[in-house]
């Protein structure tokens, strides 16, 4: 009798690992094979060898980037090079990307930039918020930007009981933002146990000096923010739901979920056309070639355009397809004018005329 039950509870449990394995694998678009679709006249940008995971442009065509992402489980091509904010004038004729100096006093050797968000005050300062991972934990950086002599002044570093595993970020004020954590947990094994049990436990937090409160849960992987131009909506990636999710944003930063916007790719960075309000938003077609990192069977890049989140039916155009023979990882893309940028988590950049 014991003999059978141990075997019926070792077949349960083989079940539920079977069950659990299958979701996973259909979650990350594990079998998912897409031909390229590139744009004529792109050319990978000189400089950009280590990543450019997220990308925000000020109105006068100044692109920021970071670089060096450093993620527990990602492959990295530098693991010793500290990471670097590069700036890149797309006003140029042949724009490339340089590093911005930091100020004194900032701990430059443990510097792991991940999401970026650029916020212009009243009196057209420029501030830049840099989510952070020193020793893989979770800060964010506020700095200025002094554009006359192309560097950033640290402000201060944030941090927080409820910003545990930040992401990306999008400033609401000059020392406020939305920001996304991507788990629950912090440590290396219990994180990815997460996304393989397919919880839902990921989270949007409001900050402020006065005020830091969750505004919004249950996403699996929540990754890419950012917010309509009239700043009346909030747009949140969900990377393992395969969704974009549309809330309005109240007065209180509160925000009430609106609807929801069912992909096929797993979204990763979103931006926001200023004049437009078009979603650019970086996509992994595959992520287990992302997860497990084959130079044999390299990680492609998707690159989605949507118009008309708001409306009833949203026009989603596949704007960009890489098999990763030029790009892999694509986690953002963005537009100036009739400039396409697509940057990586760990691979070069990719600057399109439209």
């Amino acid at each position: 009798m014991g003999k059978l039950l141990a075997l019926a509870l070792a077949g349960i449990v083989a079940a539920l690992v079977g069950e659990r394995l299958v979701a996973f694998r259909n979650r990350m678009c594990a079998s998912r094979e897409l031909k390229p679709k590139r744009l004529p006249n792109c050319h990978l940008i000189k400089g950009i060898e280590v990543g450019s995971e997220d990308i925000d442009i000020l109105p006068n065509g100044l692109a920021f980037i970071s670089s060096g992402l450093k993620y527990p489980g990602m492959q990295s091509f530098a693991p010793d090079k500290r990471g670097e904010i590069l700036l890149m004038d797309l006003k140029e004729e042949n724009p490339r990307p340089v590093e911005l100096r930091i100020s004194r006093g900032f701990e430059l050797a443990s510097f792991n930039p991940h999401g970026i968000s650029l916020y212009v005050g009243e009196d057209d300062a420029v501030y830049l918020f840099v989510v952070n991972h020193p020793q893989y934990k979770s800060t964010v950086e506020l700095f200025k930007f002094v554009e006359d002599d192309n560097s950033l002044v640290h402000l201060k570093t944030i941090k927080h009981e409820l910003l545990p595993s930040v992401n990306d970020i999008v400033a609401v004020g000059p020392d406020s933002f939305f920001a996304t954590n991507d788990h629950y947990f912090t440590e290396t094994f219990l994180l990815y146990l997460e996304m393989f049990l397919g919880l839902t436990w990921t989270n949007v937090v409001y900050y402020s000096p006065k005020e830091v409160k969750e505004v919004a849960t249950g996403f699996y992987f929540a990754n890419g923010i950012n917010m309509s131009p009239d700043g009346r909506y909030v747009y949140v990636a969900d990377l393992l739901g395969q969704k974009i999710h549309v809330f309005e944003k109240h007065a209180n930063f509160t925000l009430t979920p609106l609807k929801e916007l069912q992909l096929d790719t797993l979204p990763d960075n979103l931006s926001v056309d200023p004049y437009t309000g078009d979603i650019w938003a970086g996509c992994h077609p595959n992520g287990m070639k992302l997860l497990l990192y084959d130079p044999g069977n390299l990680p492609g890049s998707e690159v989605l355009r949507i118009q008309g989140i708001l409306s009833q039916k949203p026009v989603v155009t596949q704007v960009y397809v890489d098999d990763g023979s030029i790009i892999q990882g694509t986690s953002v893309a963005t537009v100036y004018g009739k400039d396409l940028l697509i940057g990586t988590v760990f691979h070069r950049g990719l600057h399109c005329p439209l």
